[in-house]
Order: structure tokens, then C-alpha cells, then sequence
């Protein structure tokens, strides 16, 4: 099946996420984080995906630092970006409360200091984080069409929406929505089997799957001799083969990898070009959920 979205999206096997760069303290200046940028270009990985809710803009701040430092590296990677969520700490009003916004209004600020923090003059893609259920889909709609005619951002997505959802913002918009990041695994196959991935199929939506590896936790559910089994017939460990199993399925849906480790980086681009055979795939499902196919 001819896979959906933008030409770049279509020449990688995972993106690179950087919710956590806080936590790699060996990463924070420039020239660290520059060099460990090169390290994913020279394997292959060019698109990295960002949030302005992460580190409070902190990871983006680190990661534009970086591009400064070596401004070669600006016109190799390719960036994603998202905005929409305002977390509890964040909220300035007296309520103090998580929420969502899609006002026009706020993501069009949120385009621009994401721009700031990063220090480009472009996203390749920007993202809505969160469906908002007092979205004005009309005046969003406008919003990103002027940020993309601008060329400040290159395609529009969605984060975390159902197919109602996008389909709404997709009906007042001229330009096409490119892809849906949200969470698919093992360990949450869910999506699978309630018409979400046929949804995203029908309309040409690209899935970028978020906690791919569900956290970390997929070794303790797959039993010992399954997993030795498993790797002996495809030379993958098992983040390769959590990486292969999302692969496999039909519009080849991207991993956004949330570890910065290079070990496992490269062990999940080695899965994201292998190809399980059909009953290892479903034997990892019936392993991991606990439960027998119906």
C-alpha cells in the first residue's frame, strides 16, 4: 500500500522524540547535543519531534542552542512540532487547571515562539496537541493556512484526535491534514481493532505512534522463551522487534521514539526495516495483551 503524508515522512523509518532531553544532562550544551544530532543524520534518522510543553519550552530552547552552534546542521533535520496543551504549573489564571487550546489566537503565538526557541524560520510540520472541545475549527482553520502560505510551517497535522475529530478540522480547511501522532504498541493495540487504523487509512492520514515501546515495559510481558524464539528467528532484541510489529501493519505507521540513547536507536531502526512472519506477529499481540486472538 502506497504510504500517506509528506515526501520526508515517507523516507524514515522513526522519528526522533525529545520529550525527555532534560533528563540527558550529558546533552545540554551545544556541542554535545550537536554532536549527537549528527550521530542520527549519519544513521539515518533526520526528523525530530518537539513540543512546547516539554521542558516548558526548555527542549526546544537546548535544541535550537544546538543548531546555532552548528548551523549546517539546520537545513538536514526536519522538525516537528505541537502545541495546544496548557499544564496544570502553566496555567497563570486562578483556576490552576490543565486545558487545552486551539484558539486561533494561542497557536499562532505558538507557531512563532516555537520557531524562537528552535531558532529556524520553519517547521516541516506543526501539529494541534490535544483535540479541544471548544475548538473554533473555522477561525484554527485560517490560522494554519496563513502560517503555511507564510512558509513558516510546510503541512498540518493532529495529535491525540479521533476520527470525528480531525475530520471536523479537516472539512474547514483547504489544506490536508498529514498525519495523526498518537499512541500505538504492543502494549496498546487498541486502535487495531476499533476502526482507528482503517479511519486513518481511508484518510490518507500518516500515523506517527507515540510510545511505541509502551514505556519500556514490553521484556516483563513477553515470556522468556517466546522472546529467545523471537530473536533467534530475526536477529531483532525486543526493541527491534516492538519496532518491526508497528511496522508491519498496513500505511507503515512511524515510531516516535522517546529514547535518546543511541543503543537504542539504532536497535529500533534495525527493527523498522525487518519483517516478522505472520504468526510471531500475532504471537507477540497474544503474549503481551494477555490474551488469546478472538
Amino acid at each position: 500500500m502506497q504510504t500517506a503524508g509528506p515526501e520526508y515522512l515517507k523516507q524514515t523509518p522513526l522519528v526522533v522524540g525529545l520529550m525527555r532531553l532534560l533528563e540527558h544532562r550529558e546533552l545540554h550544551s551545544p556541542g554535545a547535543l550537536a554532536d549527537w544530532i549528527t550521530q542520527c543524520l549519519d544513521d539515518g534518522l533526520e526528523v525530530f519531534d518537539h513540543a512546547d510543553i516539554y521542558g516548558d519550552g526548555e527542549c526546544e530552547r537546548l535544541f535550537g542552542r544546538a543548531l546555532r552552534a552548528t548551523p549546517h546542521l539546520k537545513h538536514k533535520v526536519k522538525l516537528i512540532s505541537k502545541a495546544g496543551i496548557v499544564l496544570k504549573h502553566q496555567d497563570t489564571s486562578p483556576w490552576r487547571s490543565k486545558h487545552y487550546r486551539a484558539e486561533a489566537g494561542y497557536i499562532s503565538a505558538a507557531i512563532d515562539a516555537s520557531l524562537q526557541r528552535l531558532q529556524v524560520d520553519r517547521l516541516h510540520t506543526f501539529l494541534i496537541h490535544r483535540p479541544d472541545p471548544l475548538l473554533e475549527a473555522p477561525a484554527l482553520a485560517r490560522v494554519l493556512e496563513q502560517a503555511v502560505e507564510s512558509g513558516k510551517v510546510g503541512h498540518i497535522g493532529v495529535s491525540n484526535f479521533l476520527p470525528e475529530q480531525w475530520r471536523w478540522l479537516q472539512q474547514n480547511t483547504h489544506l490536508p491534514l498529514v498525519c495523526n501522532q498518537s499512541e500505538l504498541s504492543l502494549g496498546h493495540p487498541q486502535p487495531l481493532f476499533d476502526g482507528g487504523l482503517e479511519a486513518m487509512l481511508a484518510d490518507r492520514l500518516r500515523w506517527l505512534a507515540w510510545s511505541p515501546l509502551a514505556g519500556g515495559k514490553l521484556p516483563e510481558r513477553i515470556p522468556g522463551q517466546l522472546l529467545t524464539d523471537a530473536q533467534r528467528e530475526t536477529g531483532l532484541c525486543e526493541t527491534g522487534l516492538a519496532i518491526a510489529w508497528i511496522r508491519q501493519l498496513p500505511g507503515a505507521p512511524i515510531p516516535v521514539i522517546g529514547s535518546l540513547r543511541s543503543d537504542r536507536l539504532q536497535a529500533a531502526s534495525r527493527g523498522a526495516q525487518a519483517d516478522l512472519p505472520r504468526g510471531l506477529w500475532y504471537a507477540l499481540l497474544e503474549a503481551v495483551q494477555g490474551n488469546p486472538v478472538p
